[in-house]
C-alpha cells in the first residue's frame, strides 16, 4: 500500500553521524545519509544558510533531502553545521566567521567526501552556503554546484570568475519573491559565469516553504539525470516518521532581522 511522503517522512537510507576536522583544528558535527541496498550514484555536500538568522544542516530542504534522496534517487547526502552552529545533532566547535573561517569548513567537508571515496561530488548551497560555494567551493574534487536563493552578498565578483574559467556547471535556483536577489537581476549578474544556469522558480520565495519538492526535482535533475522526474510523491516500503517540532518555531524566524535566539546566538532553523 502507497504511503505519501511527508515533511516528516524519513525513507529508508543507512545513516551516520559524522565529524569533520578543519585544518585550523576544530571539529563540525555532521551526517551522512547514503543508499541503503547500492553505492550512490553521486554525491550532495550542503551548506546552509546564515546560521545567525536560523541556518544549519536541518534547514528544511536539507533535511528532505537527506531523508529522501538516498532511496529515491540513489544520492549520498553529506550535511554539516559550520563552525558555531547547533542543532539536533550538537553544535559545531567555533564561532560563526562571516564567511572567512568558514573556506576551513568547505574544505573539511569536500575532504571527507573525498576521502571516503564518495562519487561526483556536488556542492548545494542555500544562502549563506551558496557565497561559501562559490568562494571556496571550486575545487579539482567538485563537480559543479547548486545555489538555491543566491544572495551573493559575502561573494565578489572574483569568485565569480574563478567558476567561469574551470567551466563547472553551475546553477542557480532563484525564487521570484526572493528577499535578496530575484530572477532578473541573477540572470545579470551571473552572466560572468557563460556556464551559470540562472533558473527562476515561479512563486517560491527566500525560504522555499512549500517548494521543497520542486528544489529537489531540480536537484536531482542536475546530478542524477537517469531519474525519472518528478520525484514520486509515495512509498510503498517501510518508512519512518522524524520530529521536525524543534524547528517549527526557527523555519520562519530565518533570515529575519533579529537573531534566533540560542546559545552565543548559533541556534538554527
Amino acid at each position: 500500500m502507497s504511503t505519501p511522503i511527508r515533511a516528516s517522512s524519513i525513507l529508508p537510507g543507512r545513516r551516520e553521524d559524522i565529524e569533520l576536522h578543519t585544518a585550523d583544528g576544530l571539529t563540525l558535527v555532521g551526517e551522512l545519509a547514503r543508499p541503503l541496498d547500492r553505492e550512490p550514484a553521486a554525491t550532495l555536500v550542503c551548506l546552509h544558510p546564515l546560521p545567525t538568522h536560523g541556518g544549519m544542516m536541518d534547514s528544511h530542504v536539507f533535511r528532505k533531502a537527506a531523508w529522501r534522496l538516498p532511496a529515491l534517487a540513489g544520492l549520498a547526502v553529506l550535511r554539516f553545521n559550520t563552525r558555531g552552529t547547533s542543532s539536533v545533532r550538537g553544535t559545531s566547535e567555533g564561532a560563526f566567521d562571516g564567511a572567512v573561517g568558514e573556506k576551513f569548513d568547505v574544505a573539511a567537508a569536500i575532504e571527507y567526501a573525498e576521502f571516503h571515496e564518495l562519487p561526483d561530488i556536488w556542492l548545494v548551497g542555500w544562502s549563506f552556503g551558496t557565497d561559501l560555494a562559490l568562494k571556496y567551493g571550486c575545487d579539482p574534487a567538485v563537480d559543479g554546484a547548486i545555489l538555491l536563493s543566491p544572495p551573493l552578498r559575502y561573494s565578489a565578483p572574483e569568485d565569480l570568475e574563478v567558476w567561469a574559467e574551470t567551466g563547472k556547471p553551475l546553477t542557480a535556483l532563484v525564487p521570484e519573491f526572493d528577499d535578496y536577489l530575484r530572477p532578473e537581476e541573477a540572470r545579470e549578474r551571473f552572466a560572468a559565469v557563460p556556464q551559470a544556469e540562472v533558473v527562476g522558480v515561479d512563486g517560491a520565495k527566500h525560504l522555499w516553504v512549500g517548494d521543497a519538492e520542486k528544489v529537489l526535482d531540480e536537484i536531482v535533475r542536475r546530478v542524477a539525470p537517469g531519474v525519472p522526474l518528478p520525484l514520486p510523491t509515495t512509498w510503498d516500503g517501510p518508512m519512518e516518521t522524524g520530529d521536525a517540532s524543534a524547528y517549527a518555531d526557527r523555519t520562519v524566524a530565518a533570515f529575519a532581522d533579529t537573531p534566533v535566539p540560542g546559545p552565543a546566538q548559533r541556534r538554527a532553523e
